[in-house]
């Protein structure tokens, strides 16, 4: 089992790199905001009960993928390295899989952010997530929680061993999923 844990700040390119990782791969993409979506109609994702169940039904498809006979699975996440509650969750999802036989990867995207505002209005985007539709607010989330949070990782921050960043402000998804998947051999 192998679970590839894509992360990066917002509309960096993580659920399109995911998507064509998947294409080249016999792994399946999980974006965050397939639970997302599917509970927000509900709850706001930023209420507390939004949260517990956008959290319930990841950790359950996390452990059933994990049991499971699947290559592997790709997981796309933004996060907050000044939060310590990410870091543990972003610890309890490896374990999960380490403890299952799995093989964790990271791969953290990074790109300049008028790449990323000109990305966060993607067609493809958009039609995935129905929440980011509203572009004008979309956008302001993106810039303000710049401020509010640390989105991308130290040098030196990641001390595992199935690391890459990659900076994609000039690349292709397509070039990125392909980097990914020679580097880690999937």
């Amino acid at each position: 089992m192998k679970f590839v844990l894509i992360f990066g700040p917002q509309a960096v390119g993580k659920m399109t790199v995911g998507n064509e990782l998947e294409k080249i791969t016999d792994l399946k993409l999980f974006h965050n905001h397939m639970t997302i979506e599917l509970v927000n109609p509900f709850f706001d994702y930023g209420t507390k009960e939004g949260k517990r169940l956008v959290g319930l039904f990841r950790e359950e498809l996390f452990k059933a993928m994990a049991k499971s006979d699947q290559s592997g699975m790709i997981f796309t996440y933004v996060w907050a390295f000044d939060m310590k509650e990410d870091w543990e969750y972003v610890e309890k999802v490896c374990r999960l899989f380490e403890s299952e036989g799995g093989t964790v990867y990271f791969v953290e995207l990074e790109a300049e952010v008028e790449e990323r505002l000109e990305r966060n209005k993607s067609a493809y985007r958009v039609a995935q997530k129905p929440s980011k539709r509203n572009i004008e607010w979309s956008e302001n989330e993106l810039l303000k929680s710049m401020d509010q949070y640390r989105l991308n990782s130290y040098e030196g921050e990641i001390k595992r061993d199935n690391y890459i960043r990659i900076n994609n402000t000039n690349l292709t998804a397509a070039e990125v999923a392909s980097r990914v998947k020679h580097h880690f051999n999937l």
